[in-house]
């Protein structure tokens, strides 16, 4: 049954669209700034390190292809320097997950959460509100890898997604995003069918089982911040 959900390919498009599932712009940058097909969105602020070199006018395919598959690189950087070397027309690993990206319409708004392969984690509520965690909790762990092995079982069986990357679902689409070396791979479909196809329910299970822990930890750091707030001295 995934198979009647999963993108099918298309014609190569070498930036994506800004999409505004969100009243505040700030949460609407977070959301496409998931998907790593625009890399104007991250040169807002002159870039650092390995996201400078790769958005870099001046940049080789060797450079490239070194970055890309440096496991110690930022896993978003990464895809940018995939992207990169599949505009240029270079040859680029298959398959290689770096990041999932489940998007789920709710209360009039939209939930997503992304994960990364390097733990990295990003998630905004349907209200817009923001967690967002530079290394993963350690009581996330589990869950975290539990749902990149799914992420990486779904790739493995299917082709990427060529086209321009579609409007946020809305109404009953939940819709599973999978960045690649390759490309982008994504998945949708009402969640109660979803969660009857034996390549999907895996993801979302393991998402299901993930939220809680993750809302809890995005509580702990608020509380943390309004003490911290609260103590502060006035100037």
């Amino acid at each position: 049954m995934f198979g009647n959900w999963f993108g099918r390919k298309g014609d190569t498009t070498k930036s994506g669209p800004f999409y505004r599932p969100y009243p505040d712009e700030t949460a609407n940058h977070i959301y496409n700034l998931l998907f790593c097909d625009d890399p104007s969105l991250f040169s807002k602020d002159t870039p650092q390190g390995h996201l400078g070199v790769v958005l870099s006018d001046s940049i080789d395919r060797e450079t490239l292809d070194r970055i890309g598959n440096d496991l110690d690189v930022e896993s978003r950087t990464r895809v940018l320097a995939f992207n990169r070397l599949r505009a240029m027309k270079a040859s680029v690993p298959r398959k290689r997950l770096l990041g999932t990206i489940v998007e789920m319409p709710l209360h009039g708004g939209l939930d997503s959460l992304a994960i990364f392969l390097d733990h990295r984690l990003r998630y905004i509520n349907h209200t817009g509100k923001m967690a967002i965690f530079e290394s993963t909790p350690a009581s996330l762990l589990a869950g975290v890898d539990d749902i990149l092995r799914a992420s990486q079982f779904v790739v493995n069986r299917y082709g990427p997604w060529d086209k321009t990357r579609r409007p946020p679902p809305t109404g009953e689409l939940t819709r599973m995003t999978f960045l690649a070396s390759d490309g982008l791979y994504f998945g949708e479909g009402p969640a109660s069918d979803l969660l009857r196809d034996r390549f999907a329910a895996p993801v979302l299970g393991a998402v299901g089982r993930l939220m809680p822990l993750l809302v809890d930890e995005a509580l702990k750091i608020d509380r943390s911040n309004s003490r911290d707030a609260s103590q502060a001295p006035l100037n």
